[in-house]
């Protein structure tokens, strides 16, 4: 059992046991107003689309452990801008907690349009859209397309895991 805390007027509040809270990082490239997206399933187990990134190593900065995420799902490499956006997302039944930090990010080497195959085996696509092709995409986080196009700073709280 956890050890309970202390709120500022010193009534004890538990915390739940389970697993820690996973960290991630990923990027918003944008090219020509497309935004890259990717498709993170292995053997496309589903259609669903995100950013490029993935788990954050310890002891590790974020900056560096999305530089190794991107050249690792899409073969390109980039440089790390300004954060825009933290999103949290769970599932109870799996008792699984994530918190995704989305940096701002460039293009220093690479060709989004070439064929590159992740040598995970986890990215199975990877797409450059448009705004107005957004619509037709199964995407994660909702406020993705926002963030890509109109700019600011986002907090997306406890959105619902997605298959």
């Amino acid at each position: 059992m956890s050890k309970p805390i202390s709120k500022p007027d010193s009534r004890p509040i538990s915390r739940p046991p389970g697993r820690p809270i996973r960290m991630a990082v990923r990027g918003i490239l944008m090219i020509d107003d497309r935004l890259l997206l990717v498709n993170a399933w292995p053997e496309a187990k589903s259609d669903l689309m995100c950013a490029p990134g993935g788990g954050a190593d310890p002891h590790s900065s974020l900056e560096d452990n999305l530089k190794r995420e991107f050249l690792e799902e899409t073969g390109l490499e980039i440089a790390v801008g300004a954060p825009c956006l933290i999103n949290e997302f769970h599932d109870r039944r799996r008792d699984f907690h994530q918190v995704d930090v989305y940096f701002r990010v460039t293009l220093i080497s690479g060709d989004p349009l070439q064929d590159w195959t992740d040598p995970e085996g986890i990215v199975t696509k990877r797409r450059l859209v448009t705004r107005a092709e957004m619509a037709e995409v199964r995407v994660k986080p909702d406020s993705l397309e926002r963030i890509a196009w109109d700019g600011g700073i986002f907090y997306d709280v406890l959105e619902p895991v997605l298959r």
